[in-house]
């Protein structure tokens, strides 16, 4: 079993530490992969840190996880309440994939409190 795991960004999250900072804090999208690095080296795993913008580019990435790695961890951004493209690429693939966000969604928006994300 390989020893990476993906952590995948989905769109906006370039922004941190620009972007509404009173929800989303000041640290940058660069803090989050350091801590990310930091915290797999000392488990063990190696972690294989992207972002993008593009809804094709993160399937085209869940596919490659897919064949390469241990598991996901994920935050898909808005795409988490919209995509039912990326919940269908993460359910053709069978390694695990864990949901991740930096805000609460359950104290924001009501459409951010359903997940196409989760339920794959």
């Amino acid at each position: 079993m390989s020893k990476t795991i993906f952590v995948l960004n989905g769109p906006n999250l370039n922004m941190l530490g620009k972007r509404e900072p009173g929800i989303y804090g000041a640290g940058t999208l660069k803090d989050v992969e350091n801590r990310c690095i930091a915290v797999g080296r000392d488990l063990g795993f190696e972690v294989d840190f992207r972002q993008s913008n593009h809804e094709g580019t993160l399937i085209d990435w869940i596919h490659e996880a897919g064949d390469k790695a241990a598991g996901i961890a994920f935050n898909a951004g808005a795409y988490t309440h919209t995509s039912l493209a990326l919940h269908d690429a993460i359910k053709s693939i069978t390694i695990p994939v864990i949901e991740v966000h930096i805000s609460n969604v359950h104290a924001r928006e009501e459409i951010r409190h359903h997940s196409m994300i989760a339920p794959a």
